[in-house]
Order: C-alpha cells, then structure tokens, then sequence
C-alpha cells in the first residue's frame, strides 16, 4: 500500500489483543524514528521503550486507565529536552562533524548561532521547540508502524509528571510528550467500526496566490 491507502486503513487502535510484535519489526520503526528530520538535526529528544508488563500495569493508571497501554507489545515514550543548552548544542553538533569527518567552518559558524539563539530564549519556549521535534519522529514511527501492518495509537492523555518521575526523566533534563503503544488491533476494538472522517478538502485548504 502507498502512504494514502495506509492512511486510509489505521486509526488509532482503543483495544489491542496482547500480541507480540517481532523485533525486527519494533527495530524498522526504531531506524525510522532515528531517520526522521530535525531542527538543525539534533534531535532533541529520547525514546523509551517499554516491553515488560509490570511497568506497563503502572503507567496504566498514570494514562487515565487506557488499556491499550497494557494490551500492546511495546510503548514508547518520547521525550523531549526540557530545554537546550550549550553544551547540549554542542555535543549534537561534535557528534555531527565527527561523523562527517572533520569540523567544517560554515557548520561551526552556524552552530555558534544556534547557541546564541536558543540559550538566550525562555525555557517554556525552548521545550515546546522540542516537544515538536519529538513529534516530527512521533509521526515516522506511526507511518512505519502502518507499513508493517502494525497498530499505533497517539496518546496524550497521560499525567507527564507522574510519567516523568516513574521513569526518571525528570533527573535526565527530559519531559515525555507523548505515547506510543504499538501492536495489532483486537478484532472487537469498537472503535475500528466507525468511519474515519476528516475536515472537506475545501475546508482545510486555501490556496493563495
């Protein structure tokens, strides 16, 4: 399937039926968080993966009590930076030009800037820069989930604080963003009978010339 027919045919699983997914599948979606673009391309964020059942039984009620937390394969957990800092900056970009084979002037430069830019902005501000580069992955890792014939569904409604300090994210200078169960749907998960519905195309688009 192309990327539309896989659009069409996800949703977000409520009800997953407890099947484990293969690790070479979980580490297709891992390859494909890791590829995924970046401001800068530092990526400014970390993800748990979380496969044993006992953490799974204590984030579930951390998640509001949504099953699909204890009834998939694996969660994942991104998580963003709390906030960026030079040294942060620079080891991402240290990681580049050895990677790359040398420092290159014009890179230098250019992480010089960022520095200067970031360091001196609000730390709310900062997080919420890199809550969404997590989330740029995020949307990888449900599109290679959807390739694979796996379910992945989005979630939000979780108290990041209490997932922060079960976790220890909080003591690594990381805020979770967001969730990610991954797995195969249950065959009477009610919410796979309705139809997906999305805003017209002549709503959610204008054209300007």
């Amino acid at each position: 399937m192309n990327l539309l027919e896989l659009s069409k045919w996800r949703y977000a699983a409520k009800v997953m039926n407890g099947e484990k997914v293969s690790q070479d599948k979980i580490d297709y979606i891992l390859e494909a968080i890791q590829l995924a673009p970046t401001s800068s391309g530092m990526q400014q964020f970390e993800v748990f993966i979380i496969k044993g059942d006992e953490l799974k039984a204590q984030i579930l009620p951390i998640a509001n009590n949504q099953t699909v937390v204890t009834e998939c394969s694996h969660l994942l957990v991104f998580a963003s930076w709390d906030n960026y800092t030079e040294e942060r900056i620079n080891e991402a970009f240290e990681n580049m030009f050895e990677k790359r084979g040398g420092k290159d002037e014009r890179w230098d430069a250019y992480r010089q800037r960022i520095v200067d830019l970031y360091t001196n902005k609000p730390e709310d501000i900062n997080a919420e820069h890199t809550a969404r580069q997590a989330y740029i992955a995020f949307t990888y890792a449900i599109i290679a989930a959807a390739e694979l014939g796996l379910d992945a569904t989005p979630m939000e409604g979780f108290d990041a604080d209490a997932l922060d300090k079960l976790l220890g994210l909080d003591k690594k200078g990381l805020k979770s963003v967001t969730m990610l169960p991954i797995g195969y749907r249950a065959e009477d998960d009610w919410y796979g009978t309705f139809k997906k519905v999305r805003k017209d195309k002549e709503v959610l688009f204008t054209e300007l010339d």
